[in-house]
């Protein structure tokens, strides 16, 4: 068994969707960044990649790369998953939390869950995306930005199937 963090922030500005767990949420501000800036999407990945020692998405998608500008973020996860499977790594489980003061995410939790799930082709019940806020305090708390962390359980696989 072998566990993995992963944490990721980015800028809330005007002009750009707001992406989280690949689903698009009603919002007068996005995401700034190179890719669609999915912070959720990149914490998960950084933690799965880290779990694997295979390095962070800075390493694999490098942000002064064109061929990942404006990229959908599930792409990269699935992309990840690939690497993973190369090593012959299965997911157990990933536990994540998203921190914004706004919007409300409560109703696009379990989209993101499936999304997640169905990219990184585990069960649904592998995937756990929590949202909180930081009580006015510090710059999620202000609405400048919005983070996410990540905590996964991957485990090496002889014939591409978990054990549990």
């Amino acid at each position: 068994m072998r566990v993995g963090s992963g944490y990721d922030v980015h800028k809330l500005v005007e002009g750009r969707k707001l992406i989280l767990g690949g689903v698009e949420i009603p919002f007068e501000k996005g995401l700034l960044g190179h890719s669609d800036a999915d912070v959720l999407l990149h914490a998960i990945m950084d933690a799965l990649l880290g779990a694997a020692a295979l390095g962070d998405i800075g390493r694999h998608f490098p942000d002064n790369d064109d061929t990942y500008k404006g990229i959908s973020s599930m792409i990269l996860l699935h992309k990840v998953l690939y690497l993973l499977k190369k090593e012959n790594y299965c997911i157990i489980n990933i536990d994540a939390t998203i921190v914004a003061q706004k919007p409300k995410l409560a109703y696009y939790i379990e989209s993101m869950e499936k999304n997640i799930a169905d990219a990184l082709e585990i069960e649904k019940n592998c995937v756990n995306v929590k949202a909180t806020t930081e009580e006015r305090l510090g710059f999620t708390g202000a609405g400048l930005g919005i983070a996410a962390q990540a905590v996964c359980m991957i485990e090496k696989s002889i014939d591409g199937k978990s054990s549990f």
